[in-house]
């Protein structure tokens, strides 16, 4: 949903996670006969952390944000002259929206595929299990009007879901009526210190982790990774959980990159070093106008074009437009602008999945 943009500060890991940050290299002394250096081999991931483990982490998550939250200024600015909703000329454009339901493809345990249910929602069939990014199946969210495109993929056609990821605690992204169709068993992978919420909820498979930790189901590995945004979900919890995105990556080595809601920045690069061989990024494309309100919690099209090539990903599947209207761009602009930045980048058409809602593609074995 739209929020206000997240203060600088400086990564600070919790008290119960050492997971190691990336740090730069001490500077050599200058040389004019020492060769050149190799190129730098990826950090060594981080072994899985245990499934449903008992975590302490900080109160608040506040020194990760990239970016300071609005203070008074901006926040009188937008309420003189900010939009947070098309004009009807914007608006007008809903029937083109493409949605094109489908049955969900057939896969085996060596085969990647992706359907789009809508906004940040995907069914990620990966590794033999059925992973469900963001469900959100509700037809409207809190602050919103009702969603402008069904959901894609009905409930009752889904598979058995083996697992879910949540990016934060935005209502677009973590919606109670939708996880409260789930049992109550089903593992679920969230940011540091949302594990307490599905607990009240009585989940009994919930791990919670900090960013570049992982863990491990059914042969898949789920990592943590940071992006730029926030968490919010009442009046007093400012980011008391953290907020980030998950890289899936099966026995094969086939990885999936889900950015959940992010800003443009240096993540990409950090996490494209890391993790490299991606083979498809869902990337968010949305909700970005008025630019200067929302520039640092959520990328605009052209951002993500230039992210999924920091990442260094084949391919690219564009989310998070389309399905709820959270801002001020016409309803289909994302999408144009999209194909428009992914052609000026020169990049094979085809490694662009600009999917209709209800839409899959299938990625062959590795």
């Amino acid at each position: 949903m739209t929020q206000q943009p997240p203060v600088s500060g400086t990564s600070r890991m919790s008290r119960t996670s050492r997971t190691e940050q990336p740090r730069p290299a001490p500077s050599a002394p200058a040389s004019t006969s020492s060769p050149p250096s190799p190129p730098s081999a990826p950090p060594v991931l981080a072994a899985p952390r245990p499934l449903a483990e008992h975590r302490l982490w900080p109160r608040t998550f506040h020194d990760r944000l990239t970016t300071p939250l609005p203070g008074l200024a901006a926040t009188v600015r937008f309420a003189r002259e900010g939009a947070v909703r098309p004009g009807p000329e914007g608006l007008a454009d809903i029937p083109r929206l493409p949605y094109a339901p489908g049955p969900l493809p057939r896969v085996d345990a060596r085969t990647v595929a992706v359907t789009w249910a809508g906004h940040a929602s995907w069914v990620v069939r990966i590794g033999g299990l059925t992973v469900l990014t963001d469900p959100v199946w509700s037809r409207r969210i809190l602050g919103t009007p009702a969603r402008i495109t069904p959901v894609g993929v009905p409930w009752s056609a889904l598979p058995r879901v083996d697992a879910v990821v949540i990016s934060h605690n935005h209502y677009d992204h973590l919606d109670a009526p939708t996880l409260r169709r789930l049992p109550r068993d089903t593992p679920v992978f969230v940011p540091a210190g949302l594990a307490r919420w599905f607990h009240r909820r009585r989940f009994t498979r919930v791990t919670d982790l900090d960013w570049w930790e992982a863990a491990e189901l059914g042969g898949v590995r789920f990592d943590f990774v940071p992006a730029h945004h926030w968490s919010k979900r009442s009046l007093t919890d400012t980011c008391r959980t953290l907020w980030g995105g998950w890289v899936l990556t099966d026995p094969d080595g086939q990885r999936v990159y889900f950015a959940g809601d992010t800003g443009y920045g240096h993540w990409f690069t950090r996490i494209g070093r890391r993790y490299p061989g991606i083979d498809l990024a869902l990337l968010p494309i949305g909700a970005y106008d008025p630019r200067w309100w929302l520039r640092d919690v959520h990328c605009d099209p052209e951002e993500a074009v230039r992210a999924a090539r920091d990442l260094g990903a084949r391919r690219m599947a564009p989310m998070h437009w389309g399905t709820f209207v959270l801002s001020a761009e016409p309803v289909l602009e994302p999408l144009t602008r999209v194909r428009a930045a992914w052609h000026r980048a020169g990049l094979p058409r085809e490694h662009l999945w600009d999917l209709a809602v209800g839409g899959s593609q299938v990625l062959g074995p590795a």
